[in-house]
């Protein structure tokens, strides 16, 4: 009796040990077979109603047509743990509400969370301004497609979800990107818009006898986020690279840059299908453009430097795709949002009152005896001065794709920061995204605010003067968190 009581017991064991262990190597199998998925899609986001003003600069800027048309362009990835969607749009910085009811209408339909969405602008300064106080026919319209667009392209990319690998790498274009921000030689240096002296100075010609030294560095860097099919074909590529766009854009007409035209080009250096979606990111370029400072380059006619910078970047961005020693399916995905409250920069009275007077000139003369931009500056510092809030609450997101992290920051931000990011970031590799869910103009270092220059007077520069230390720290914690968790 004993012995028949000790062999059902040890049966009753046995049989507990081996459910136990096929339920540990299902845990095991399943996590072994889970397979990466992804999908890829292009919206055009192309007006079809003109004219419409295009931002960017101090006048204004009509466009009559389109020289090339303009998209939203999503990738969605799923570990089977977490979704995200990462969409780029042919716009100089797409405003916050514009980007939070195209998140909403976007989460509707898939199921995707607002805070597991990034939406970032190329930065062209040739599509239509997005903004919502849009008042005329195809102003309205355009902001009504813009939002259908962004939402549309995320639907779709979510709708073409399969199973796919993902890698990653980078190859050098340095001689695309120039820093920006000069010193100048002695005696050199005109005042500033307020009346006085920077010590730096942005786009100051290319003349030896003027040009001393460049006031920061550049990131050569062209970064990709490579995306395969089950078939091991191309699905999608994600690029990024520190350069402002390109311009030179036929006149009157609305153009992605170089952004679109190196996503066209895509299609072709990858041997793809037309479901291939192909995107170029905006770096840490705030104080980054395409003018070789020192050289005079031969003329160009117009769209041609894009077309040329375009096909180069087009070719690094091949080149460091096919230095990809591996891509996984088992890539794990990670997403952080924090909502950071940066001050808002105000202006002295004696600052608000000298911008009034300059502000009110009428007289020519008295027009003409002021600096550059006088009272284009006297104006924005006057809206500084009057705006009712003190404060702005913008969003920060980190992105983890196996061991590449990408930095998401709503601001043209200057190269110093990306590269303190990249080299400071726990993650082997490091992408840095600006214009990233808006765009509350540039982001300098506390030390480029001590040089002045353009990128950091009232009114271009919103934002307390430390908010880049605040933001990086941020970002820091947040690659922190990413790494750690399995």
């Amino acid at each position: 009796m004993r012995n028949s009581i000790l062999g059902e017991s040890f049966s009753t064991v046995l049989c507990a040990i081996v459910l136990i262990m096929a339920a540990l190597c299902s845990v095991s199998f399943a996590e072994e077979v889970a397979v990466l998925r992804a999908g890829a899609f292009a919206s055009d986001i192309t007006p079809k109603e003109f004219p419409l003003n295009m931002p960017g600069g101090f006048n204004a800027n009509m466009a009559e047509s389109a020289h090339d048309p303009l998209h939203s362009r999503a990738l969605v990835l799923d570990d089977g743990s977490l979704m995200i969607a990462m969409v780029l749009v042919d716009n100089l910085g797409v405003a916050p509400d514009v980007i939070e009811e195209s998140k909403a209408i976007a989460s509707k339909e898939t199921g995707i969370p607002t805070d597991r969405m990034m939406v970032c602008s190329t930065h062209t300064h040739s599509a239509p301004s997005s903004g919502s106080k849009a008042k005329d026919g195809p102003a309205i319209a355009y902001r009504k497609l813009l939002v259908a667009g962004i939402a549309d392209s995320i639907v779709k990319a979510h709708e073409l979800l399969q199973p796919a690998s993902i890698g990653f790498d980078a190859h050098t274009l340095a001689e695309e990107v120039f820093n920006r921000r000069w010193y100048l030689k002695p005696l050199k240096m005109p005042l500033n818009p307020f009346g006085e002296m920077d010590q730096v100075k942005m786009n100051p010609g290319t003349s030896a006898a003027v040009l001393d030294r460049p006031a920061g560095p550049t990131d050569p860097d062209i970064t990709v986020i490579s995306v395969l099919n089950a078939k091991r074909k191309p699905l999608a590529l994600l690029a990024n690279y520190s350069l402002h766009y390109v311009g030179a854009i036929p006149r009157q007409q609305v153009s992605a840059d170089y952004f679109g035209e190196f996503s066209r080009l895509m299609l072709t250096r990858m041997r793809a299908d037309e479901n291939f979606v192909a995107m170029m990111t905006n770096g840490a370029s705030g104080d980054i453009n395409n003018i070789p400072f020192l050289v005079n380059r031969a003329p160009r006619e117009r769209f041609e430097q894009v077309r040329i910078v375009a096909s180069k970047a087009a070719d690094t961005a091949w080149t460091a795709q096919r230095k990809i020693k591996e891509h996984r399916s088992d890539a794990r995905l990670g997403m952080l949002q924090r909502e950071i409250i940066l001050n808002y920069r105000r202006p002295t009275d004696t600052q608000l009152a000298e911008a009034r007077r300059i502000a009110a000139l009428t007289d020519q003369e008295d027009i003409k005896n002021l600096p550059r931009l006088a009272q284009a500056y006297a104006r924005r510092t006057i809206n500084a001065g009057e705006r009712k809030e003190d404060s702005v609450t913008v969003k920060l997101q980190a992105i983890r794709i196996g061991d590449l992290s990408v930095c998401c920051i709503p601001f043209e931000t200057l190269v110093e920061i990306g590269l303190e990011l990249k080299d400071r970031s726990p993650f082997e590799r490091t992408m840095v995204i600006g214009l990233a869910n808006g765009r509350y103009g540039y982001l300098p270092t506390p030390k480029q605010h001590r040089l002045g220059g353009y990128e950091t007077w009232l009114g271009t520069n919103q934002v307390q003067k430390d908010a880049s230390d605040i933001l990086i720290a941020n970002l820091m914690e947040m690659l922190t968190e990413l790494k750690s968790t399995k």
